[in-house]
């Protein structure tokens, strides 16, 4: 059989569409891993980013360690976490949030520093505090780069998040783990395909939110 073939059989079995390893579960499943680890990251790059771009300090070193981070192997990582922790979703957050944070950190502080000087001089001749130069000025003109900060981070959790099957845990990596084991290619192909359709559906999900937060005068600039 042909990869269209094991596509078309995986999808038209019903059984693929309900109970726990249900597509709907599955799916629910690695979405759910995805938002977590690129909420921590977020949550952990952006305000990095947006410091160090603001202030123009301490940005080459970050940007060093950051980058150095992506080295990392996620499954390696995951592994060692594993053994450390045992079991639980730590061991998989760990890797996919070390591995979205580079991307999310750098990409925010260029995209802080790559702002024109004048409108900020501008600011600050006028007394505008350094919070409102930040988000109102800075942020703003920014905001389509440190989206796309966020669109690469977010791709590569949705990629990524299929390692979650080797320590048990479930998501769109089931079917793959469990069909190389059980040499189901059916169910390869389809948890491949899937995950490469969340992919595509993610970068919708982006360029739909820069269509709705960037400002229309930002977006010809681009």
């Amino acid at each position: 059989m042909n990869v269209l073939s094991h596509i078309s059989a995986f999808f038209a079995d019903s059984a693929h569409w309900q109970g726990y390893d249900g597509i709907p579960t599955r799916v629910g499943e690695h979405v759910q891993y995805t938002l977590m680890a690129l909420g921590i990251a977020a949550a952990v790059g952006l305000p990095l980013g947006l410091l160090t771009g603001h202030t123009g300090r301490g940005g080459h070193a970050l940007g060093l360690i950051a980058t150095s981070a992506r080295a990392l192997p996620s499954f390696g990582l995951m592994v060692l976490m594993f053994i450390l922790l045992g079991l639980g979703l730590a061991p998989v957050m760990i890797p996919l949030v070390v591995l979205a944070v580079p991307p999310i950190l750098v990409t925010t502080n260029e995209a802080m520093r790559s702002v024109d000087p004048a409108p900020v001089d501008a600011a600050r001749g006028m007394g505008m505090a350094e919070t409102g130069i930040l988000f109102r000025v800075e942020l703003p003109v920014a905001l389509p780069l440190i989206l796309s900060g966020l669109r690469s981070a977010a791709i590569q959790i949705v990629s990524t998040a299929t390692i979650a099957a080797y320590v048990s845990f479930g998501g769109l990596g089931r079917y793959i783990i469990d069909g190389l084991y059980q040499r189901n290619y059916e169910k390869v192909v389809g948890g491949a395909t899937l995950v490469a359709a969340m992919a595509l559906v993610t970068l919708a999900v982006f360029w739909l939110l820069g269509r709705l937060t960037v400002s229309p005068g930002v977006r010809r600039r681009m």
